[in-house]
């Protein structure tokens, strides 16, 4: 999704950087760092907040109680329609950079977080429609979308060394914001009741005007930053886009369906209170977000697929302690399983995000291009299906929501539900295995595209692809 130049007009009122090759030493060390880290700072602070408003109903349905008429499954179903708004805005989100800015766009996705959370304040009582309810938990899903822009932004800030990193930090930074909210609801909670669920709401709208008024003073636009609609295309052919969406499902949509679903979990299958779940329900999600980062880097040592492998045989090890402990009926047992599932989640989040950039990367190694070409050609593509992989992910947070429901109606458990992860995750196993490790498989040149001949351009495809 990059050019060479921009024109002058698409430039107006905007902080706009004409010329970045972080790929290039001296360019990263005397200017390129000291921009990157700071528009990430930024970035992270817009989208934990955007997190926070996508997660906000997780947190909301504590407040409900019995005044409210509102049975589990039908909790379950507007953190359900929260997660699916949320899926769906990534796409159009990711697109959105090049189209008018990172900077540019980090303001206005802010700005829009306001809407869902006043819409809250002024519905959030007994009496209100379930109709009313279920429409503002759909709008909280723009804050979802967030996160791709957020990723794609970024993505083209760093060099191709630093981007486990970087992606890391990023959406672990943001993935915060599901703790953050949760203690912030637990909180209110413990001290005003859970009557008064518009404390919280409160909270957010000033951090939501603050987060749109850093991003305009402080972010950059990156004028080589274009939409590329060919890559667009090229992206949603290839099939590695697919089939790391296939396994950002297991990764990503595992965190974000557990951070909504845990606390009704608990509810619904343990039978605690509003504050007895508040207080546990946080601590997954903040390890889970805490430790993306050392995911990122892990792969940037080890290599992101090895990392994601061992991630998804110890998230199945973690699915099989969960499944005893609900036939068992054992909260300390059940909430230590949930708690691992979180933490390797985040691992896995980092990892296959550093995988991303990475296969693209090695494969433009394949066609035979070299130095900024190269870069330029993964940057192209990976950013174009960073959208649809971060969207497709996404969507299983909306599987995993959508089979507690059906477990707790079919069955009165989650038991249920939690098989269907255990052999999902094996699933993953497999596809990781066999596509990325399996005889240390290279990823094809792709159509369009002659393989590199000569033993030199073999050994560079192979010492890129090796980062995947």
């Amino acid at each position: 999704m990059t050019a060479p130049t921009a024109s002058p007009g698409a430039r107006k009122g905007g902080r706009w950087i004409e010329q970045w090759e972080p790929e290039d030493e001296t360019f990263w060390q005397e200017r390129g760092s000291r921009i990157a880290h700071r528009n990430l700072l930024l970035s992270v602070l817009s989208e934990h907040i955007g997190f926070s408003v996508w997660t906000l109903w997780s947190v909301m349905v504590l407040f409900m109680g019995p005044e409210y008429g509102v049975d589990p499954a039908g909790k379950f179903l507007l953190i359900s329609m929260a997660t699916l708004v949320g899926a769906v805005a990534r796409v159009p989100y990711t697109f959105a950079v090049a189209r008018f800015g990172g900077r540019n766009w980090t303001v206005v996705s802010a700005a829009l977080l306001l809407l869902p959370t006043i819409a809250a304040w002024l519905v959030m009582e007994p009496g209100t429609s379930y109709t009313t309810f279920l429409v503002v938990a759909l709008l909280t899903g723009v804050g979802g979308g967030n996160f791709a822009s957020s990723m794609t932004n970024i993505n083209s800030f760093f060099p191709l060394r630093r981007k486990g990193w970087a992606l890391g930090m990023n959406a672990g930074g943001g993935n915060v914001g599901v703790p953050v909210v949760q203690l912030a609801g637990l909180a209110v909670i413990g001290t005003a009741g859970a009557g008064h669920p518009r404390i919280l709401l409160g909270v957010y709208i000033p951090l939501i005007v603050l987060a749109a008024a850093c991003s305009a003073r402080w972010m950059d636009n990156l004028a080589p930053v274009r939409n590329d609609t060919g890559a667009a295309r090229e992206a949603a052919r290839d099939a590695h886009t697919w089939i790391m969406s296939f396994l950002y499902i297991g990764t990503f949509g595992s965190f974000i369906g557990y951070s909504f679903a845990f606390g009704l979990v608990l509810q619904t299958q343990f039978a605690r209170t509003p504050l007895q779940a508040a207080s546990i329900t946080f601590l997954g999600p903040l390890l889970g977000s805490l430790i993306r980062p050392v995911g990122g880097q892990l792969a940037d040592r080890f290599g992101g697929a090895r990392i994601t492998l061992w991630t998804f045989a110890a998230m199945g090890a973690a699915t099989l302690v969960v499944v005893a402990a609900s036939l068992s009926e054992s909260l300390p047992v059940f909430v230590t399983g949930f708690t691992a599932l979180f933490v390797l989640s985040g691992v896995g989040n980092g990892s296959t995000y550093k995988m991303i950039p990475a296969i693209f990367h090695g494969k433009a190694a394949a066609r035979g291009l070299t130095g900024e070409a190269a870069a330029a050609s993964a940057r192209r593509i990976s950013g174009a299906s960073m959208g649809l992989i971060g969207a497709v992910g996404a969507l299983g947070g909306l599987g995993i929501n959508l089979a507690f429901r059906q477990s707790f109606e079919t069955v009165g458990t989650g038991t249920a539900a939690y098989v269907t992860f255990l052999v999902f995750y094996g699933m993953c196993c497999a596809v990781t295995w066999a596509v990325y490790l399996r005889g240390a498989a290279k990823p094809s040149p792709g159509p369009g595209g002659p393989a590199a001949s000569s033993t030199a351009q073999e050994e560079q495809r192979r010492a890129a692809y090796v980062q995947v």
